[in-house]
């Protein structure tokens, strides 16, 4: 890059004053140079920077091109493959901690799973109380539950034995909650599914238990979040009744912990693996 050079004025009396050649100025930056960058190496720096500077807004424009797309258009397409099938459209995965450590692996908690222990007939969380509706599903075919062929290989690689699900409805009826817990290998493998289901739910998801006077609206609102434990991973899924979105009157909080409630079972399993206590002296 060479620096430009101005015409010299002319001399006096009219006649043009002879061009005489003059030394390059010195093509230089005072920050660079004071970082004891040379000239060359400061053009160079200059010219990969602008370069850079294009990149970076190429891929931010694209990214923000992909973020509008994921909230509308990938959704649209994937219903009109997978048809009505029901899903969240808001989901939240959370990993496993170091409570549900004694049963990190499938193989320190072997006892098979009970619907009868996991799902009791009534739930409360504050003023929330939540009734069973119909009768809960416990199933050894864990693709049965669920819908979208992802998710499927998802729960074979996980080593999935048992899927258990119970569906809810709130005593005014207002609210539809069912809770859906998988026994898996081990930590490794719910941490995983909790985790890829804050994209994969847009393409596949657990189905809805069927119910006489229960369900979730196909079209209607509803949203999720997934809980690994251990070597289970237990989805919450929430909606009203009529898949409106909720409002000011609606508690979706203690909504989601009163389904949680069935989690009891697994923290009873977590006492029933730990080693007894020393009786003291």
């Amino acid at each position: 890059m060479t620096a430009p050079t101005s015409t010299p004025p002319p001399a006096p009396g009219g006649r043009k004053r002879r061009r005489t050649p003059s030394k390059a100025q010195t093509w230089s930056i005072p920050q660079l140079e004071e970082w004891g960058l040379t000239p060359t190496q400061q053009r160079l720096l200059v010219v990969f920077g602008s370069i850079a500077g294009v990149l970076v807004a190429a891929l931010v424009l694209t990214l923000a091109i992909s973020a509008i797309g994921n909230d509308f258009e990938p959704e649209r397409a994937t219903a009109s493959v997978i048809g009505t099938e029901p899903r969240p459209d808001v989901y939240r995965g959370w990993p496993s901690s170091k409570v549900f450590a004694p049963i990190a692996e499938s193989k320190a908690d072997p006892k098979p799973l009970t619907a009868k222990d996991l799902f009791p007939k009534t739930l409360s969380e504050g003023r929330t109380t939540l009734r069973l509706a119909g009768s809960p599903r416990l199933e050894s075919a864990c693709a049965a539950a669920v819908w979208g062929q992802e998710l499927t290989d998802l729960l074979a690689q996980g080593g999935c034995t048992q899927v258990a699900r119970g569906l809810y409805t709130s005593a005014d009826n207002r609210y539809v909650a069912q809770y859906t817990l998988f026994n898996l290998r081990d930590t490794a493998s719910s941490d995983t599914l909790v985790n890829t289901l804050t994209t994969l739910h847009r393409g596949g998801w657990v189905r809805p238990v069927q119910a006489p006077r229960a369900a979730f609206p196909a079209d209607g609102h509803t949203e999720a979040s997934g809980h690994a434990m251990g070597h289970y991973a237990g989805l919450v899924w929430i909606g009203r009744a009529d898949g409106a979105e909720p409002g000011a009157r609606d508690d979706f909080v203690s909504l989601s912990l009163a389904v949680r409630a069935t989690e009891k079972a697994i923290f009873r399993r977590i006492v029933a693996v730990s080693p007894a206590p020393a009786p003291s002296k």
